[in-house]
């Protein structure tokens, strides 16, 4: 049976690289994106080279490097200011052949966008997943067309993933991190000379540069599940969690707009899938792989994801014999980097001093090694090479 239809259940950046990948290797596709517009949430994403490498696959990486904010060195320092350690940016660039792109989420989705033919997105779309399907039978779905079948179904339906619940209906699902995020963008009068992140005791607050003069800024506490500022004013919350940390976090959190400062729980898939896919299903991004941010590869994992599974496909090919390879590619490292980010997640989480004072003098010592040596350490990440798609830019 060949693969005549593909429908993306999601319109985020999973579902739309998706959609793009799969548009590229010649197969017909179609997003079904429950909101009623594509403005997404989130206020900024770095793009790390690993992800960077697959957008270039897909014809639309220079555009998006070109809207990056270069800056010369990042660092992590103390909430006193004092530095902890510091990287010089053209040293990781002579190691991994590229940058870390930090940009806004709305211009990845317009370029992701930009790129597919018109009329593939549909949004206010909810679709729903009915059957997985088989190798004899396609999955079927649940449209407000009414019911639809499809020879490929990528669920990219977020962490929530209704298709997820469906097709493994006995795993535990997401579980709470401990942790809480603010996010916003603002315009300061100056770019800031200090960019990278702060560790408290429990608590980290990041900047980093987008831009025409803009910059991200966000935080991350350990909070119960679900709290939420009294007032409902987030950015007093902010202010009154990170008010006496060092410039220029609070300067940057004070020039937010209340009404414009996201907040959210971060819950992650801590116990991996059994699998990556079902029948003709394939699950893509947070509905397979949920992580915490601490190390930003969320984003860049699910552009993988995007890349691999449509690599394996070809307008002549079925998806019930191929996917079995993507969970086989996709498993095994999604889970790796899933543990690896709550494993930063757990330094972040301490809070008693003896605890934070070692991490710290542990973070500084770390910090006087060579460049290379420290960049070493994140090579299986970033280094990362996609596979060739047909057609592709």
């Amino acid at each position: 049976m060949g693969l005549h239809q593909a429908i993306v259940i999601g319109g985020g950046i999973g579902g739309l690289t998706a959609a793009l990948a799969l548009h590229r290797q010649g197969i017909p596709v179609r997003v079904h994106e429950r909101a009623e517009s594509l403005e997404p949430v989130g206020a900024g994403l770095a793009l790390a080279p690993n992800a960077l490498r697959s957008l270039d696959r897909l014809g639309v990486g220079a555009r998006l490097r070109a809207l990056a904010a270069p800056h010369p060195a990042v660092g992590l320092r103390h909430p006193s200011g004092r530095w902890l350690a510091r990287l010089d940016t053209t040293a990781f660039e002579a190691r991994f052949g590229d940058t870390i792109a930090a940009v806004a989420r709305a211009d990845v989705i317009a370029a992701l966008v930009d790129a597919l033919p018109e009329d593939t997105v549909r949004t206010g779309s909810p679709a729903t997943l009915v059957t997985p399907g088989s190798a004899t039978e396609p999955a079927v779905l649940r449209t407000a067309d009414g019911e639809e079948t499809a020879d490929l179904v990528v669920a990219a339906d977020g962490i929530r993933s209704a298709t997820r619940a469906l097709l493994f209906p006995r795993h535990p699902g997401p579980r709470y991190s401990g942790f809480t995020t603010w996010r916003a963008v603002v315009t300061p009068d100056r770019r800031p000379a200090a960019v990278g992140e702060v560790w408290g005791r429990g608590r980290l607050a990041g900047v980093v540069p987008l831009a025409d003069g803009r910059v991200y800024v966000y935080g991350a506490a350990l909070a119960p599940a679900g709290e939420r500022a009294a007032d409902g004013d987030e950015r007093a919350e902010l202010l009154r969690r990170f008010g006496d940390w060092c410039a220029p976090v609070p300067q940057l959190f004070a020039l937010a707009e209340p009404e414009r400062v996201l907040r959210h729980d971060v819950w992650d898939l801590a116990d991996p899938l059994p699998a990556h896919h079902r029948g003709r299903v394939a699950l893509l991004g947070d509905a397979a792989h949920a992580m915490c941010p601490f190390q930003g590869q969320g984003a860049c994992q699910a552009i993988e994801d995007a890349v691999v599974l449509a690599s394996l496909l070809a307008p002549a090919a079925d998806p019930a014999a191929a996917l079995p390879a993507y969970t086989a590619a996709r498993l095994p490292r999604t889970t790796a980097v899933v543990a690896a980010s709550r494993r930063i997640g757990d330094l972040v989480a301490l809070r008693s001093p003896a605890a934070t004072l070692l991490r710290d003098t542990a973070l500084t010592l770390t910090g006087l090694l060579p460049a290379r040596t420290l960049l070493n350490r994140s090579a299986a990440t970033f280094n990362w090479q996609p596979p060739t798609l047909g057609g592709a830019g």
